[in-house]
């Protein structure tokens, strides 16, 4: 008998350890069938780091993982795409300072597609890595959090550096909008909700699906009809 499993952030251990898993692949195909540019803001504890690692097993073609779902006889299984993951919930920026963590974290992403990065600072090495590694076959960017170094730092006392990581990461995102030509899908989620201003002045051709009702079932559970 299946488990339910909570707070599971891989599709790998919905079939590892026997997890009830909710097959949310046709509106994952329609996602990205439908654009290329997405931007999606929910409360925590909502599913959105296992909707990003789903994702990416679907662009890096672990057939075997979809078994049992919609998308199993539909997706391309014959084209792998690489990836870029990055998730600020896993980058030390508060050991580092957030230019650094972020540096460290492109140089082991480098490093992982056996890349070498000629650039030393983020931003000039965040679109390096996307040319390099999206050079062959475009890649697939799924960033997660994207807004946990502010949100984390809105307390009054901390108030500043929240405002300085912000001006770390418009620069950081400064130059995707250029890189269309390596970039397969772009897929950026957080907690706070999507604005066209400061960090995002150079992403506003992303999609805002977060009150799209296209997409309202993407990570909620429905009643049976």
């Amino acid at each position: 008998m299946k488990k339910i499993g909570l707070g599971i952030q891989e599709l790998a251990d919905f079939k590892k350890y026997n997890f009830i898993y909710v097959d949310k692949t046709e509106y994952i195909y329609k996602l990205i069938d439908d654009g290329k540019y997405y931007f999606l803001s929910r409360p925590r504890r909502f599913g959105k780091s296992l909707l990003v690692d789903t994702i990416k097993e679907l662009f890096s073609g672990n057939k075997a993982l979809f078994e049992e779902c919609w998308i199993y006889d539909t997706w391309d299984w014959s084209q792998k795409y690489p990836v870029i993951k990055l998730s600020f919930a896993e980058i030390s920026y508060r050991e580092h300072g957030l230019e650094k963590a972020l540096e460290l974290a492109l140089v082991k992403l480098a490093a992982y597609h056996d890349i070498h990065l000629k650039t030393e600072s983020y931003g000039e090495q965040f679109l390096e890595v996307i040319q390099k590694i999206g050079k062959k076959t475009p890649v697939a960017v799924l960033i997660d959090e994207y807004d946990k170094p502010i949100i984390d730092y809105l307390e009054q006392s901390e108030f500043k550096q929240a405002l300085e990581n912000r001006e770390i990461l418009k620069t950081f995102y400064a130059g995707v909008k250029d890189q269309d030509k390596y970039l397969r899908f772009f897929f950026l989620t957080g907690v706070s909700k999507f604005s066209r201003v400061s960090i995002f002045s150079d992403l506003n051709h992303l999609t805002d699906i977060t009150i799209s009702k296209h997409f309202a079932a993407l990570l909620a559970i429905q009643p049976l009809k």
